[in-house]
């Protein structure tokens, strides 16, 4: 078995591979369009969420990475991890514009916005959302119809108003206000953990079908980690330069936003996030061997310097 890192970047590479294939061709009508949603989309990124649905549907019995060869067609867990993927990229996108966060770096290179217009910008969040559902409706994307309608349903309330557009929504009218703990925590479940889940069990669900347990396994992993990988993201946010995080460093802390450091120290925040750690290596438990992939995502979620 090969070690994280080798793993960690041949996911990283299939997800780049499965997008560029799915992603529409710039050369077709709207050009403009559809060359932006490739800009916002390829050459950067962690692709945590991809890495997340490829872990996830080999701890419930699914080929491991490197014996699942890359065909000449996604296969139903590519167009899982894709999809995530592109809801998390349009997400950003919006998250970038003047009337959101404001921001003129992304993935270290210009946002989709500065490269292109607003309104551009504006499009490619519209189209790829709805890509991404069309990718989660192709026949090769699930075993069963029922399956497919209920990863159709996950994706969409993971995206939506009872998940990150949820969030994010809570996060702009906390803006300049204090949050206690729960209240934080709250933000986040919904605008990190609600697409950090539906990676997870919409990998799990490309497989095939999933039982109760392990659907209460994985999702008590995701949560813990999608709050992890939230408070990891305030200490780097407040210690990490520019050039490494490859986004603007220090803005929350700028327009007054509510993070973990605004409740607690960078040590206790650290120390935090390793209780999540320990949390989520626990739910996994009972896959064994099976879950390593997903053990040692959690591990660089809290881990990463970046």
């Amino acid at each position: 078995m090969t070690d994280f890192a080798a793993w960690s970047r041949a996911s990283q590479a299939r997800a780049e591979n499965v997008l560029a294939a799915l992603l529409p061709d710039p050369a077709i009508a709207p050009e403009k369009l559809h060359a932006a949603m490739r800009y916002a989309s390829l050459g950067g990124g962690k692709r945590v969420r991809p890495m997340l649905a490829y872990a996830a549907a080999e701890a419930v019995g699914g080929e491991t990475l490197e014996n699942n060869v890359a065909g000449s067609k996604p296969t139903a867990i590519d167009r899982a991890a894709a999809a995530v993927e592109l809801i998390h990229v349009y997400s950003l996108t919006h998250d970038d514009l003047p009337c959101m966060d404001d921001d003129d770096l992304r993935r270290g290179k210009p946002t989709c916005h500065v490269a292109y217009d607003e309104a551009t910008a504006l499009l490619v969040g519209d189209a790829l959302q709805s890509l991404a559902f069309e990718v989660i409706a192709h026949p090769d994307a699930a075993s069963t119809s029922d399956t497919q309608v209920e990863m159709l349903r996950l994706l969409a309330r993971a995206a939506g108003s009872r998940g990150m557009a949820g969030g994010q929504a809570v996060d702009l009218a906390a803006t300049g206000r204090a949050l206690d703990l729960a209240e934080l925590e709250f933000m986040h479940i919904h605008k990190t953990g609600a697409l950090i889940q539906a990676a997870v069990l919409l990998g799990a669900l490309a497989h095939g079908t999933l039982d109760s347990d392990a659907r209460t396994h994985l999702e008590r992993y995701a949560r813990c980690i999608g709050l992890a990988f939230q408070v990891m993201d305030d200490v780097l946010d407040a210690e990490t330069d520019t050039a490494t995080l490859g986004k603007t460093a220090g803005k929350d802390a700028a327009q007054g936003k509510a993070t973990y450091l605004t409740l607690m120290s960078v040590k206790e925040a650290r120390a935090y996030a390793h209780e999540l750690l320990d949390d989520a290596l626990a739910a996994i438990q009972p896959f064994g061997e099976r879950g390593l992939r997903l053990a040692e995502i959690a591990r660089f979620i809290v881990e990463r310097g970046y």
